[in-house]
């Protein structure tokens, strides 16, 4: 279909969860939105495929969804009502260790507190400030850069966030048990845990497990977007899928253009009409490494040696804090460890609907440099087999994707980074560039709203909600223009 002869107020450039937040803050305030996306279905990072054996339901990328359920602005939404339904496990997440029991990060304060030993305190006193607002921290730090809401709240997760999680569990911790943990929710980062900043997400991974369990689900991660697809046609928002965007002479006639997209395809496809500073800055902006991942048809559970680690969604798999520490090291030098950190996600144990009765679906991922096409399978599936030994004996299927085919499944996944951009200083706070507002570009028409802007990676929608937000403010002076 050819939109150029149409009109709406805004034109959307991708579907992924930060697009479509943006679509319905626009839509709700009365603008006409059409979003265009390339692929045959919407959600970026929020698709569910039979990706191995039939009636095995895989979520493509994004899996367990701690900033879905607490997102500031999702949670506004009427989701549920539109086919999402959460299912909230018994824990967020389990760490297994070699020669003892695994550690479990549950709702109750106390009761994970109780596994840490001589860490039981010092836990305590380091997450449970957080916990008397754990709300208005989020929505400040899942915020861009301005003035917080609650500035006293903020400056004390900063002065930690800001420390590197090996500095900070070290300091904290006395015992394995602790610093394992946390650097398994550090390890969310995709960044050395030696570097500055690494602690702010051991720090907020590990309180958010203390608000709202890590939660699946139920029909897989597509049915965020499906809710939200739901939702906004029923604010009128149009969708077009199957519409790749090669040049803007193809959109509408339209006010503002949004970008859920890479800055490379932002420069690609609008370059011609931005500054060539502008586009100059954004090209060196840094993806980061990316990640292999695989799905399995199971056979059944995985025969973890702690069974406890079925009570969990998440599975942080990579030994000690030493060791996860390695491993991140040495990825980001351009290396594949040998034992690398991994996140395993267990939805079909919470799930039904995601297997054939009696079976189970696997989900795990490990990080790697950008670009890297090593089959990584054997050194991933050993890595699982170290703490559930008998788990290759289980598996009926595999399929695995490595960062090409990341790349090639959404072309946001540059190099096969998921997050939009590497998180360290200074891109955690000023991405894609430093600009007064980050959402805007030197052409007033033309705004980006993907993982690439604060405040980075996940499923929560807050970039494309403070992007809209940003359009909000110039819409009244902006007239219809066709490129």
């Amino acid at each position: 279909m050819d939109f150029t002869s149409e009109e709406y107020d805004i034109c959307i450039i991708g579907s992924g969860p930060n697009g479509l937040a943006a679509a319905s803050v626009l839509a709700g305030s009365g603008l006409s939105v059409l979003i265009l996306e390339a692929s045959d279905t919407i959600g970026g990072g929020l698709r569910t495929k039979e990706l191995t054996l039939p009636g095995f339901h895989h979520d493509v990328c994004s899996a367990a969804h701690p900033m879905g359920i607490l997102s500031p602005y999702l949670k506004t939404l009427p989701l549920e009502k539109h086919g999402l339904k959460w299912i909230e496990p018994e824990a967020s997440v389990a760490h297994p260790l070699d020669g003892e029991s695994a550690v479990l990060l549950k709702l109750s304060l106390e009761e994970t507190a109780k596994e840490l030993g001589k860490d039981k305190k010092s836990y305590i006193k380091l997450i449970s400030p957080f916990l008397k607002n754990p709300e208005g921290l989020l929505s400040d730090a899942l915020a861009p850069l301005g003035i917080p809401k609650h500035p006293f709240l903020l400056a004390r997760f900063g002065l930690l966030g800001l420390q590197p999680a090996k500095s900070l569990a070290n300091s904290w911790f006395k015992e394995e048990r602790a610093k394992a943990l946390f650097a398994g929710c550090a390890g969310h980062a995709i960044f050395p845990l030696e570097k500055f900043l690494s602690g702010a997400l051991g720090l907020l991974f590990s309180l958010t497990g203390h608000v709202r369990s890590w939660p699946v689900v139920e029909g897989g991660s597509a049915m965020i977007a499906k809710s939200m697809e739901s939702y906004l046609k029923e604010l009128g928002v149009k969708i077009k899928t199957n519409y790749k965007v090669s040049s803007l002479a193809q959109l509408p006639k339209t006010k503002a253009i949004l970008f859920d997209t890479s800055p490379d395809q932002l420069g690609s496809v609008a370059g011609n009409t931005l500054s060539s500073s502008y586009i100059q800055r954004i090209s060196s902006y840094k993806y980061g490494p990316g990640v292999f991942k695989m799905d399995w048809a199971l056979d059944g559970p995985i025969p973890w040696k702690d069974p406890n680690c079925l009570k969990a969604s998440t599975v942080h798999v990579g030994g000690k804090l030493s060791e996860i520490a390695k491993a991140e090291s040495e990825v980001w030098s351009g290396k594949h460890p040998d034992r690398p950190y991994m996140l395993v996600v267990q939805q079909s144990q919470f799930d039904p609907t995601r297997a054939p009765k009696g079976k189970h679906t696997g989900y795990a991922y490990c990080h790697v440099p950008s670009g890297s096409t090593k089959d990584m399978t054997e050194i991933i599936e050993n890595q699982i087999e170290r703490f559930a030994p008998g788990f290759k004996d289980g598996i009926l299927a595999r399929h695995s994707m490595n960062t090409k085919d990341f790349y090639s499944y959404n072309l946001n996944y540059v190099g096969g980074a998921i997050t939009g951009g590497a998180a360290d200083l200074p891109q955690a706070f000023f991405r894609p560039i430093a600009r007064m507002n980050p959402y805007t570009t030197p052409n007033p028409h033309i705004y980006i709203c993907s993982a690439s802007t604060p405040p980075g990676g996940g499923v929560h929608g807050m970039c494309g909600y403070y992007a809209a937000k940003a359009v909000l403010k110039k819409i009244h002076k902006l007239k219809s223009i066709r490129y």
